[in-house]
């Protein structure tokens, strides 16, 4: 099939055939992160369906020059298209399109992919003046307004559907918000609850499996958050966030026998030299939600003697960054002093 260009910008067949229509495909009247008819959780702007997808059809598909007026120039009047033109011998390809489906799959049906294979559809190629593979266009009204080659990182794909979607969050990222925001008020049980959702639609979602060991340790089942942990395989144990996730439960641990304060403080106060009081003062001060005294601590321990107990110090302090997480203000401070102590 061939395609020309409208004065306007959109693609049509030569043929006239295959006129695009405007339509909308969102499912309307339900909350975030409420159950969907159907089985699927309201995430947002789209509803995740227990396979993947979203009402109106799959978020990923192959598609070839017969069909590419329906898969893209048509559905782009409703939703964004993300056209990836591949091959099976091209190995940038084999990097490029698990990232683009994995982020196309996050935004939870705000955007669509289609994949169309360069050695089947040449001449639907070379209309789009494919020179080089992997390349990419997004579809829009009808039209193509942006695009890019090569195999690129995932924070540039990510980079580049923000800017397709035009500054609408996707509606897995705005569930994953309003679970924090629910755990950050203290609403653990409605947090959890979300998060649980989340993790039953996207199994392998990182922030939500995170999530849902936080919340089960705030709400105080630290039996059934270490349950979690203990079932987890190892290769999700080093997943950033989750490994986060994990220090928060072993501090919890650890914190649980430190006593009152007061008399750790006391303790501290008579004798400075003292690393083992400071070492219990820092974890009882974390123990009782005082994360930044316990950081004083602990630093001031290391500044003292950074080699005792086997670096107990610095080993303790690296883990609640962790339970923090790197954006934390009390992590971001913490290691430039930290850093400050080592080097100078």
């Amino acid at each position: 099939m061939q395609f020309t260009m409208n004065p306007d910008g959109t693609m049509v067949p030569a043929d006239g055939a295959g006129e695009t229509q405007q339509g909308s495909q969102q499912t309307q009247g339900q909350s975030q992160g409420q159950p969907a008819a159907g089985g699927g959780v309201q995430l947002g702007g789209g509803t995740l369906a227990p396979d993947g997808g979203v009402p109106g059809g799959p978020l990923i598909k192959e598609s070839n020059s017969a069909d590419f007026v329906q898969d893209v120039i048509e559905m782009s009047m409703n939703v964004p298209v993300i056209v990836d033109f591949w091959a099976p011998w091209c190995g940038p390809c084999k990097t490029l399109g698990p990232a683009l489906e994995k982020i196309v799959t996050q935004a939870g049906g705000l955007v669509r992919m289609v994949k169309v294979n360069v050695d089947e559809n040449q001449e639907l190629a070379g209309q789009l003046r494919v020179q080089s593979i992997p390349a990419v266009f997004a579809f829009k009204d009808g039209r193509p307004v942006d695009g890019f080659t090569g195999a690129v990182p995932e924070s540039q794909i990510k980079s580049f559907v923000e800017r397709l979607l035009g500054g609408a969050k996707p509606p897995l990222e705005q569930a994953l918000e309003s679970a924090k925001e629910l755990l950050d008020n203290g609403q653990e049980a409605d947090a959890l609850a979300l998060y649980k959702q989340i993790q039953a639609e996207v199994p392998d979602n990182e922030a939500a499996l995170a999530g849902v060991i936080r919340a089960t340790l705030a709400s105080g089942d630290h039996a059934a958050a270490m349950e979690i942990v203990a079932a987890l395989p190892d290769e999700l144990k080093s997943k950033s966030e989750i490994a986060a996730a994990i220090s928060a439960v072993e501090l919890s641990q650890q914190t649980e026998d430190t006593g009152d304060i007061a008399p750790l403080k006391d303790a501290v106060d008579a004798n400075p030299a003292d690393h083992q009081a400071r070492y219990n003062y820092a974890m009882a001060l974390y123990g009782a939600g005082q994360n930044e005294l316990a950081l004083d601590e602990l630093l001031e321990l290391i500044r003292r003697d950074r080699a005792w107990n086997e670096e107990a110090g610095r080993v303790q302090l690296l883990k609640i960054f962790d339970a923090l997480g790197p954006t934390d203000p009390l992590t971001v401070g913490g290691r430039k002093r930290l850093s400050s102590i080592l080097f100078s």
